[in-house]
């Protein structure tokens, strides 16, 4: 494998609001670059990327989907490109926060109507978050209301992007017949099928749209040393030297290319896909990652002659059995190679190796540093887990969920299906990082957590078609955790049974400070070899298991736990004497500190007419919201706030009589602050 054909890659997602088109457009770039032959319409259900019954049933992305396709623009090159299309609903920001952790760019879907919406807010901080470059396109132009400039005002507003419009929209709504190319000097027109016309502007269209260029040469050299160079000496700017500027731009994230069309009637694809090409990123164009070694870090360009290094980003349940989805940023993967699992702490062996093209997969041989391949077969796989040689260990950088914030009480309808309702719910955990299964000390019924009640809806779906369970459910509840509330030191936590024949001792001493980015710190501060670094390894995991339930029965999040002291025994101590050590360290550290109850907080937005302003801030404060914001939109007006889960109790249903139905609501999870009711709310069904 070349750098010439690695430069010819792009990885890269389709993010967006919920019913900006996203889909739509995955399927219009697949069919325009000929990886598919016949057009599947979401609404129908025969989307290529929403394959799973329940995506088709409801009509929503649910699950994150790959697919290959190539474009060669004209006059140039095959490039080859890796497409994800992600879910817009805030249940599964799983999908999207894995998916931008492995791509090299995105596509930012933004309706030309409904213009920047709270998710759209959401995955863009997300791509910002791990610095991955954008382009946006404004999608539905073709509809009533579509404003191209208000999209790009409100980029500027919400996102505190610096978008750079590469064209002007010719038309709107029923008259969009076209795109006038600043950066090429060519008109684009759209006949009713969607097939591309390009030609250069005449002289009347020179005159008429050269200013436009001017001003958008003007926004890039104010970015840009080297287009501000050629601008300050007054030199013409020609087409490939724009395009230059505007890639470095892009990939440094001070500015984002933007177009616009209409996905539905197949409009703008091919500039679409000529951006893509011409501005994201190839994988040797993003930095070398830096991974953690056995001697400290090393950093890991993309080389697939390098050093063995994989990210495993997501795992997928098909007939022909689980998926593992493999990021590859350094070196080969082969059939039949063993490699080193880090959460599995153990090699495995490659069985076979597919391309993923939606519902199914193209075996191949090898995959090098640049690629996303799945590994079939893999029963025990875990989500964020590093690959590497045997030989050298290496751990990247894992995948971080959101906290879930709602759970529900499962029971199987018939004592038979117990057996596969664990079986499915333990499928359903490995592939969903914010899906979590536990059991009600008290009554021992199963309990799963989730990001919301659609999110949990599909869940149990999933247990009823794939897995053939009926399943019951109660009422839903609020997933509380627990913090430290204040900091302890010098816990010692001891397990010594030494009574003759093989014994089990381990002595550890701890202090527990509390923190409040609710991150869980383990730090090993002893010294002098009092405690072996396997036994080290195993404290650490032993005080991560006792924090999933501290004193009041919840999770424990939010603190600094640092090993200062320790014994061991030269032939009675052992892995799970530490950790039972730990464990018993943990608990009355935690009793000593006493724990803070925290409830998660909903970041709430509500689009309401002025007239009901007053009554909807009235009811969210009595629900003790918190109003952080108010924008009147002409006869509208958007209100922010934050509201605890716990009082959004049949919310939807209370906004709809406030506003004779006028209103509607959004809302994603923003943080856990400390609870200011009693822990036994709960949330109707």
């Amino acid at each position: 494998m070349t750098t010439k054909t690695l430069a010819r890659w792009r990885n890269l997602g389709i993010i967006a609001h919920i019913d900006a088109g996203k889909t739509t457009l995955t399927e219009r770039l697949l069919w325009k670059t000929g990886t598919i032959h016949r057009m599947g319409e979401v609404h129908d259900g025969a989307a290529t990327t929403d394959f799973g019954a329940i995506e088709r049933a409801r009509g929503i992305t649910i699950g994150a989907a790959a697919v290959q396709a190539q474009w060669t623009p004209q006059g140039g090159q095959a490039h080859r490109l890796t497409l994800i299309d992600t879910p817009g609903h805030v249940d599964f920001a799983i999908e999207v926060e894995r998916s931008l952790r492995v791509l090299d760019g995105a596509v930012a879907v933004f309706c030309a109507v409904a213009g920047v919406q709270p998710q759209s807010e959401a995955v863009w901080r997300q791509a910002r978050r791990h610095g991955v470059p954008l382009i946006a396109f404004v999608n539905k132009m073709d509809r009533t209301g579509a404003a191209f400039d208000n999209v790009l005002q409100q980029m500027r507003e919400k996102l505190d992007a610096t978008p750079l419009p590469l064209g002007l929209p010719l038309g709107a709504e029923n008259l969009l017949r076209g795109w006038i190319d600043l950066v090429g000097e060519t008109t684009v027109l759209w006949d009713e099928s969607g097939d591309a016309t390009r030609t250069p502007w005449t002289a009347a269209e020179a005159t008429e749209y050269s200013p436009q260029r001017q001003r958008l040469v003007e926004a890039v050299a104010d970015g840009d040393d080297t287009m501000a160079t050629a601008y300050l000496e007054g030199r013409r700017v020609d087409a490939a030297e724009l395009k230059a500027a505007l890639r470095r731009i892009t990939l440094s994230g001070n500015g984002v290319p933007v177009l616009a069309g209409s996905a539905f009637k197949t409009k703008g694809m091919e500039c679409l896909l000529d951006a893509i090409v011409d501005f994201l990123p190839s994988p040797l164009d993003r930095a070398a990652v830096c991974a953690q070694g056995e001697h400290g870090e090393v950093l890991l360009p993309p080389d697939p002659e390098g050093p063995l290094a994989g990210l495993v980003f997501k795992i997928a349940h098909q007939e022909h059995g689980p998926l593992t989805f493999v990021r590859l940023y350094s070196g080969r993967l082969k059939v039949g190679d063993t490699v080193w699992a880090s959460r599995r702490e153990r090699s495995v062996r490659v069985g076979r190796l597919v391309v993923v093209q939606a519902d199914r997969g193209d075996d191949v041989e090898q995959a090098c540093a640049g690629e996303i391949v799945a590994v079939l077969g893999w029963k025990d796989a875990v989500s964020g887990e590093s690959l590497s040689a045997p030989g050298q260990h290496l751990q990247l950088a894992s995948i971080q969920a959101q906290p879930a914030v709602l759970s529900w009480r499962l029971n199987a309808a018939r004592p038979a299906d117990l057996l596969r309702l664990g079986q499915g719910l333990a499928s359903l955990a490995q592939e969903d990082p914010s899906f979590r299964v536990g059991t009600d000390a008290d009554s021992g019924e199963t309990l799963v957590w989730g990001m919301g009640e659609l999110h949990l809806e599909v869940m149990v779906e999933r247990l009823r078609q794939d897995w053939k369970v009926e399943v019951k459910t109660g009422t839903p509840r609020v997933a509380y955790q627990e913090t430290p509330a204040r900091a302890v030191q010098g816990i010692e936590g001891k397990l010594d049974k030494q009574n003759g024949g093989s014994g089990q001792y381990a002595r550890i001493v701890i202090d527990v400070a509390p923190r409040s980015d609710g991150e869980i710190v383990f730090v090993d501060r002893s010294s002098g070899g009092v405690i072996a670094k396997n036994f080290v390894a195993a404290t650490e995991k032993g005080v991560r298991a006792a924090l999933a339930e501290g004193p009041r029965g919840y999770p424990v999040i939010g603190l600094d736990v640092t090993l200062r002291d320790g014994q061991m025994h030269a032939v009675d101590s052992s892995d799970v004497a530490f950790q039972r050590a730990a464990a018993e360290a943990i608990k009355t550290a935690l009793a000593l500190a006493g724990t803070t109850l925290l409830e998660p907080v909903m970041q709430l937005q509500v689009d309401t007419p002025l007239a009901n302003v007053g009554d909807v801030i009235g009811d969210l404060q009595r629900r003790g919201g918190r109003v952080s914001g108010i924008v009147e939109q002409g006869s509208r007006s958007d209100i922010a706030a934050r509201v605890p889960l716990a009082q959004l109790s049949g919310y939807t249903t209370t906004l709809r009589s406030l506003t004779q139905g006028r209103a509607s609501a959004s809302m994603s999870f923003d943080r856990y602050e400390p609870a200011r009711l009693p822990a036994a709310a709960t949330l109707a069904a």
